[in-house]
């Protein structure tokens, strides 16, 4: 069966300076650095960023310059991602390795129940997909290297990684080193209702960094497509203290939850747990400190004040984090009790989890800088335990007494 080709491009030109007026003296510093990193870009470097920045002159309306979006990957989150840029126009490729290529439409739900039918072209294999102008990347960590290695057909894209934990930026820039790396950080709760649905849950949003300077000038323009499809957006400085605050909040009742198979809300209810939570998240922000990190705060997500309220006493901290806990969610699992509960009972995880770059990637970072993380390295290595031995998983489930007893032997 013939494939639909992609939509055409309309180019359009509009001022820079909308505002009619030289820029001041700051914003002129601002741009030295810019135009230092385009001086040192490739020329399909140079066209890529130039495209982008063109595309946040324009009005807020359907996308004028529309662009060729690869996602890699295409789950909750790359579903996602790709069904807001492809609700202003972009022209967006989904690569789902287990489902057949088509040009079956995705169908976006807001939170208030409107629903968005977004074209897109679906292929099993991603070096079938057209040239793009833009890589995201959306697959778990540990399948992250092999999903980035047929990108190298377009070597010189900028590539986007939005993986949870932390070390997808690093290891992009490895598999791709002449791309202009961006890291982002999703804190909206969404859900893959199916092939053809994905729902958007509740608020949070999206925050945004260069993980290299040849990305610093797409930063922004990147935004604004994202802000013009509904989503809050922040850029940041650096793309560590990003992915350091966005792990502070996946850490919570993440692990825990998939050893135990028990909810965030119980957790925290539960004052021995609430105990191990918190030690946990202290360990977690030692290491910040020791790498020369400061939480930041992400849409939707105030984790330097989530990391002030550890330090309360425990009869003030527990019910606030408790709240907070149980709702920024929406009523969705943590992903690491995901992958493990999705096992059949007598069976151990198909594939491994993600804790080797949460709570792993604090006790390997701990480890480097000399701070003591005993309580995230038992939690990564029993997360890797009930994930491969069913009968391991079947002992730990509803009884927090037993994971406390492991946490005992390990000080």
């Amino acid at each position: 069966m013939g494939r639909a080709g992609p939509r055409k491009w309309r180019r359009i030109s509009l001022p820079t300076n909308l505002g009619g007026s030289p820029p001041t003296g700051e914003a002129q510093a601002e741009d030295r650095p810019a135009l230092q990193v385009a001086q040192s870009m490739t020329p399909q470097q140079t066209a890529t960023t130039r495209s982008w920045e063109t595309a946040t002159a324009t009005a807020p309306a359907p996308a004028t310059i529309s662009r060729r979006v690869l996602v890699v990957g295409a789950g909750a989150v790359g579903s996602f991602l790709g069904a807001l840029l492809g609700s202003v126009g972009h022209d967006v490729t989904l690569v789902r390795i287990f489902e057949p290529d088509s040009e079956r439409p995705i169908v976006l739900v807001q939170p208030d129940g409107s629903r968005t039918t977004i074209p897109v072209h679906r292929f099993t294999r991603t070096e079938d997909a057209p040239t793009p102008d833009l890589i995201l990347v959306a697959v778990k960590m540990p399948a992250l290297r092999e999903a980035l290695a047929p990108t190298l057909l377009w070597p010189e894209v900028p590539t986007l990684t939005v993986e949870n934990g932390v070390g997808a930026d690093e290891i992009a820039a490895d598999v791709r080193p002449a791309s202009p790396q961006l890291a982002g950080s999703l804190t909206a709760p969404i859900r893959l209702a199916s092939e053809d649905e994905i729902r958007w849950l509740g608020r949070g949003g999206f925050a945004l960094a260069a993980a290299v300077e040849s990305a610093r000038p797409l930063v922004r323009g990147l935004l604004d497509e994202f802000g013009r499809a509904g989503l809050r957006v922040r850029e940041l400085p650096s793309a560590a203290p990003m992915k350091w605050s966005k792990l502070l909040a996946n850490l919570m009742a993440n692990a825990t939850g998939a050893i135990l198979d028990m909810d965030a809300d119980a957790i925290y209810r539960d004052p021995r747990l609430f105990d191990v939570e918190r030690r946990q998240l202290r360990e977690a922000l030692a290491v910040m400190r020791r790498l020369g990190l400061r939480p930041v705060t992400l849409p939707g997500a105030p984790v330097p004040w989530l990391a002030r309220c550890l330090w309360l006493p425990a009869w003030l901290a527990r019910p606030i984090l408790t709240r907070v806990v149980g709702g920024a969610r929406a009523g969705k699992a943590p992903s690491l009790r995901i992958a493990v509960t999705s096992a059949p009972p007598s069976m151990p995880c198909a594939e491994p989890t993600e804790v080797a770059w949460m709570n792993g990637a604090v006790a390997r970072a701990g480890a480097e800088r000399g701070v003591a993380t005993p309580v995230n390295s038992c939690l990564a290595a029993l997360v890797d335990e009930v994930a491969a031995d069913p009968e391991r998983r079947a002992w730990f489930r509803g009884h927090p007494e037993r994971l406390l007893a492991e946490l005992a032997g390990k000080r």
